[in-house]
């Protein structure tokens, strides 16, 4: 006989700052056993990112520059899920094509993962992009700040998960969708789930 889980209750909620792409609050939470404690959390739009894989094999990863780290990190094309209502496979399908020019004949999700639940509540979905065709030169986006900077490259998926155990990929999506993409395609891509899958939660 397992014991009944706490029921975590907040209390009180104080709004920090509030935000574009995410707000700051204090809230306080009952506790097991009695009492209540403070908690400090990000709550985030959320955001979705794509293993974008070619049919030679290779994924296209991009590098870009980051100022809470102040450098440059190896990342997945990515985005935030800050347009209401709008499905997430959309908002990859419009990142994809933004950030590094392709467009993608089949998406399906890869993975689902909290960012750093210790502190945010932000949701990341990673789809799996197959099918890539160029998007026509005069369609291309016009990035901006630091998406003018980005480098691109195409990278052998084994050698990128090679490149994630050797901690030269410390992006948090980035290393959940090259290790997700590799296991799927070990797999045949029987994991796969269709694009609307629901999100978690």
């Amino acid at each position: 006989m397992s014991a009944v889980e706490h029921r975590y209750e907040v209390r009180s909620r104080q709004v920090r700052y509030s935000g574009r792409i995410f707000e700051v609050v204090s809230e306080e939470v009952t506790m097991p056993g009695g009492g209540t404690a403070t908690r400090d959390l990000v709550r985030h739009v959320g955001a979705v990112a794509v293993v974008a894989l070619d049919d030679a094999g290779q994924v296209v990863l991009i590098r870009q520059y980051r100022q809470p780290v102040r450098r440059r990190l190896w990342e997945l094309p990515a985005g935030l899920t800050d347009v209401a209502g709008e499905d997430p496979a959309v908002t990859a399908a419009r990142e994809l094509a933004e950030e590094v020019d392709l467009t993608a004949g089949r998406l399906d999700v890869l993975v689902d993962l909290h960012s750093s639940p210790g502190f945010t509540d932000e949701l990341v979905r990673v789809f799996l992009a197959r099918d890539l065709a160029d998007v026509p030169e005069q369609q291309r986006h016009d990035r901006h700040d630091e998406e003018a900077d980005l480098q691109i490259v195409r990278i052998d998926l084994d050698e990128a998960v090679g490149m994630v155990l050797a901690g030269e990929i410390t992006n948090a999506s980035c290393v959940a969708g090259l290790l997700a993409a590799a296991r799927a395609r070990d797999a045949g891509w029987s994991a796969l789930r269709r694009a609307d899958a629901p999100l978690p939660g």
